[in-house]
């Protein structure tokens, strides 16, 4: 039921940076569950992981080491080594300790990654058992089948790439991302890999990803749910014969930082669109707000809504389920009278009150579209935020309903 997505377009090779696809059968025999990435030497690597206090044991040992000499990435999917204490840490040093003892690097040079159930032990022996084939795999051209590889609830797998060249060098950055419940990340999607050939210092790499992820990943949601397994990282391998990025200043800094946010903000709307059982792609638009604050707390407020959720599946343009969510979002000293609200260009409500241009003909005719725009403006000042949701189905209720069984 994907929402205006489709096969992806062309990922482009990243030269540096090698995928490896094997089937550990963690949840379905002969299902490609276990994604090896291999970084070049001399890699530079940033990443940004939940905030969730019950955050997964790949996410606590990814944490500590992606500052460090990274060389290999390795994925799970179907079992997501999450709740499961002091025994689901042991599991994941164990598996890269077995992948680090493959490839002949240090164990804390392998950073681990899970997806899937929550609450269950990581099957340790599936995951050692298949590395050798994910290794054999490897290969620069993966980044479709990884994209699949990296699925769980999600429909279609989700790739982006750019290229742009600078004094004859063409750069790349290709990546894919995973995730379609459990979304509202608070720093990333629920798994989400970037490369680029560029070479760049960490520290400049970082604050890279981080903007790029505030733009994009931080600025979806499909159910309000904060994954305990959100990590989001950006590799740059440094294989391109162009100078290291050591400042974030200069049309080579420029044209990475736009190339990466566009591929972002493509893998995080391709989330959107895939999201559990949606049926209608909304963007949520907040204008007018006197903080960047106010106009994200309107915005989530009317994107977290299932009343508001629930009309937008069944094309029902009740509009005062927005105003309502307007009205609860705690944006102090709120004036209603000062606030219009619009789907697409039509007017429903103005000065506090239904648009006195509006018919219900107009509204119905939007909510009948696969992809809506809700557009508030506060009329309080200069700021402006953009939020990207979905609907809220019988299909939703049903994947969650059934997701253990």
């Amino acid at each position: 039921m994907a929402v205006g997505l489709g096969p992806m377009s062309t990922l482009h090779p990243v030269p540096g940076f090698e995928l490896g696809i094997a089937s550990a059968g963690i949840k379905r025999p002969g299902r490609k569950d276990i994604v090896v990435m291999r970084c070049a030497e001399g890699s530079s690597v940033a990443g940004v992981f939940t905030t969730n206090a019950f955050c997964a044991a790949p996410v606590t040992l990814a944490r500590k080491r992606f500052l460090g000499p990274v060389r290999y990435l390795l994925t799970n999917t179907g079992n997501a080594n999450a709740g499961t204490g002091e025994p689901g840490l042991a599991a994941a040093t164990r598996v890269c300790a077995r992948l680090a003892e493959l490839a002949g690097v240090p164990e804390n040079a392998v950073l681990p990654y899970s997806t899937g159930v929550i609450g269950e032990p990581l099957p340790v022996e599936k995951i050692e058992a298949a590395l050798p084939a994910a290794l054999a795999n490897l290969s620069v051209d993966n980044w479709a089948d990884a994209a699949a590889g990296i699925m769980t609830t999600d429909t279609l797998p989700k790739g982006a790439s750019r290229q742009f060249q600078h004094d004859g060098v063409t750069v790349t950055v290709t990546g894919i991302s995973k995730g379609a419940g459990m979304i509202k990340p608070n720093m990333a999607t629920m798994l989400g890999y970037i490369a680029t050939d560029a070479k760049v210092a960490q520290a400049v790499l970082q604050d890279l990803l981080r903007d790029a992820a505030n733009k994009s990943f931080n600025r979806i949601t499909i159910d309000g749910d904060t994954s305990t397994n959100d990590c989001c990282m950006l590799v740059a391998t440094g294989q391109a014969a162009l100078p290291e990025i050591t400042a974030a200043s200069g049309a080579l800094f420029a044209a990475l930082k736009q190339a990466v946010l566009e591929v972002s903000m493509e893998l995080a709307q391709a989330i959107v669109r895939d999201g559990e059982g949606a049926t209608k792609f909304v963007t949520v638009q907040v204008n007018g707000g006197a903080t960047h604050q106010e106009c994200l707390d309107v915005g989530y407020a009317v994107s977290h809504s299932p009343l508001i959720k629930t009309a937008l599946f069944a094309s029902d343009p009740n509009w005062g389920r927005i105003l309502a969510a307007v009205g609860r979002a705690g944006v102090p000293d709120l004036d209603v009278s000062l606030i219009d609200v619009y789907l697409d260009d039509v007017c429903i409500a103005s000065r506090g009150g239904r648009a006195a241009s509006y018919t219900e003909d107009q509204g119905a005719k939007v909510m009948a579209q696969e992809e809506i725009t809700i557009r508030i403006d506060l009329g309080r000042g200069t700021c402006s935020e953009t939020i990207w949701t979905t609907d809220l189905s019988h299909e939703y209720v049903k994947i969650n309903a059934e997701y253990r069984t």
